[in-house]
């Protein structure tokens, strides 16, 4: 169980920006779901979704504007939206720290190791810069798996590119969320979110056992 839990790890600190709402309940306990706001340094705030317990909401339940830190790891499932799978991405949190400040400082780390199950896909944003999309698998305890989208940049974005199905991996970076706009199969545009992690590090773990 140590090895699945080191291979799937998320620190964030950051504002809450909703209050906690009532997600879903499994074998009796119930979770909640808020959105955390994480500003990076060029200013743009990530809106990150947490899935939390409610045994750690007893202890203290966040209010809007609280400043929060947080560890878990980043979960995945499919949600059906109009007749189509659709991935969702969020953070389980596993420990959370209530910060009772004016001053919130954002803290955004995010470390996996996990295979990769997609061939990756190489491309340039539109001003131009090298970038590589991935899809990771990751193991979960219970003989589940987590499916992680992830992109790369620059020289790793070329690196990314050359990498096979079935390579082990091993990689830093935060998670980030990112607006985006596109047509429904009716021709309606509608607005959306993607959620990826977007790697500073990345290696091979090839050998590893």
């Amino acid at each position: 169980m140590e090895k699945v839990l080191e291979a799937n790890k998320v620190h964030l600190s950051g504002r809450v920006l909703t209050k906690p709402e009532f997600s879903h309940k499994t074998y009796g306990e119930a979770f909640y779901i808020l959105v955390l706001g994480i500003f990076r340094r060029s200013g743009y705030e990530d809106r990150i979704r947490l899935i939390i317990p409610e045994k750690l909401l007893s202890i203290h339940s966040p209010e809007t504007g609280d400043c929060l830190d947080i560890s878990g790891q980043i979960r995945t499932y499919n949600r059906e939206d109009a007749g189509r799978n659709r991935l969702e991405v969020t953070v389980f949190v596993q420990k959370m720290d209530c910060c009772f400040t004016d001053e919130c400082d954002c803290f955004n780390q995010v470390y996996i190791e996990g295979f990769i199950c997609r061939k990756p896909v190489r491309r340039r944003s539109p001003l131009g810069r090298e970038i590589c999309d991935l899809m990771i698998a990751v193991n979960r305890m219970y003989n589940k798996s987590d499916y992680i989208p992830a992109i790369a940049w620059g020289r790793n974005a070329i690196f990314s590119e050359n990498l096979q199905v079935g390579d082990k991996i091993a990689l830093n970076g935060r998670i980030q969320s990112r607006d985006y706009r596109k047509y429904t199969e009716e021709g309606h545009l509608i607005n959306r979110t993607a959620y990826e992690v977007s790697i500073t590090e990345i290696e091979t773990l090839i050998n590893a056992t």
